[in-house]
C-alpha cells in the first residue's frame, strides 16, 4: 500500500519533495503553501497526487497547509521585487566591510522570517560582522550560504555553446559528476574552452551520452591493440563507432588504412589480453576471436 503526496518544487530546475496533500485536491502547476524546515513557503506543484513506497519519503512527512490563493500570489511577487533591493543593499554592505566575496543572490522566505544571501569566494570569509550589520538593516534573520561556480551558473541563468539556455537553470534539478574521460570516450576535444560550460566547469551534457559511447565502443578493440587484417597485421590507432570501422596501421608497410569491424581478427597482445573493450569478455590470453 502506498502513501499519497505530492511533488513540489520550491525553485524553477529545483529538486521536488514530497508533501502530504491530506483532503486538499492538487493538480500539477497549483501553488501550494507547505510548512518546511525553512519556515512556511510557496511552491509549484511538479507531480501528483500519486502514490510511492514509503522508503521512498523522507519522514516525519509534512503536510500541504493550503493551496496557494491570489494574495499568496500577490505576496510572492511582492517578496521577489523586496529582494532586488535587498541585493542592493547586500552589495553594498559586502564593500562597506571590503569583504572579498562575490554576491549571487538573494531569497527570501515566504513569511519573510528569514533573508538568505547566496555568494561565491576562493575561501572562507569571516562575515559575522557582516550579518550583524544586514540584521540591523532588515530587522530579519538572516544567513550567508556560500555556493560553487555551478550552483552560481545555476541562479544567474545564461546560453551555452548550443545556443539554448543553460540545463542547470532551466531543468537540471541535481549535478552529476563530469569526468574528463568522458570527453575521451566521445572523441572530443581536448580544449578546456571547448568542453567547459559558463561556470568553467566540464559542460554537464558530456554525461549524457557517455553510457551510449561506452556501449557502443564494446565491441570495438582498444588503441593499440594489434589485429589481423586482409593485408597483414597491424595496430589499432583509431575506431569509428559510427561508420563501424577500425584504422589499422600496417606491421609492414606502416601504411593506415580502415577496416570494417567484423573484418579483422583480434591478436594476443603483450599483455596477454584479447585487447576487446567487453568488460566481462570470457576470451582467454592467446586467442583469437572476432
Amino acid at each position: 500500500m502506498g502513501i499519497k503526496v505530492v511533488g513540489i518544487r520550491f525553485k524553477k530546475a529545483g529538486k521536488v519533495y514530497f508533501f502530504d496533500p491530506g483532503d486538499i485536491l492538487l493538480t500539477r502547476e497549483d501553488g501550494a503553501i507547505v510548512e518546511t524546515a525553512r519556515g512556511v513557503e510557496f511552491g509549484l506543484v511538479a507531480s501528483g497526487p500519486l502514490e510511492v513506497e514509503e522508503s521512498e519519503i523522507v519522514a516525519p512527512l509534512k503536510k500541504v497547509i493550503r493551496k496557494a490563493t491570489d494574495q499568496d500570489f500577490k505576496q510572492l511577487a511582492a517578496n521577489k521585487e523586496k529582494e532586488k533591493s535587498t541585493f542592493q543593499i547586500g552589495l553594498e554592505k559586502i564593500v562597506a566591510h571590503n569583504l572579498p566575496m562575490k554576491l549571487v543572490g538573494v531569497e527570501q522566505t515566504f513569511d519573510g522570517n528569514k533573508t538568505i544571501f547566496y555568494f561565491t569566494a576562493d575561501g572562507r570569509i569571516d562575515f559575522r560582522e557582516l550579518v550583524k550589520d544586514l540584521a540591523s538593516v532588515f530587522r530579519t534573520r538572516i544567513e550567508l550560504r556560500q555556493i560553487g561556480v555551478r550552483d552560481e551558473a545555476k541562479m544567474i541563468g545564461g546560453l551555452g555553446c548550443c545556443g539554448r539556455e543553460l540545463c542547470c537553470s532551466m531543468w537540471l534539478s541535481d549535478f552529476a559528476s563530469v569526468s574528463i574521460r568522458m570527453a575521451k570516450e566521445q572523441n572530443l576535444s581536448l580544449n578546456p574552452t571547448k568542453i567547459s560550460g559558463i561556470c568553467g566547469r566540464l559542460m554537464c551534457c558530456l554525461k549524457y551520452e557517455s553510457e551510449s559511447y561506452e556501449q557502443a565502443k564494446e565491441g570495438f578493440p582498444n588503441n593499440g591493440s594489434i589485429v589481423g587484417t586482409a593485408d597483414g597485421d597491424g595496430k589499432v590507432v583509431g575506431i569509428n563507432i559510427f561508420k563501424g570501422t577500425v584504422n589499422v596501421e600496417l606491421k609492414a608497410s606502416k601504411i593506415t588504412k580502415e577496416y570494417q569491424c567484423a573484418d579483422i581478427v583480434l591478436k594476443e597482445n603483450k599483455d596477454k589480453s584479447c585487447g576487446c573493450r567487453k568488460k566481462d569478455c570470457p576470451t582467454q590470453a592467446g586467442e583469437e576471436i572476432i
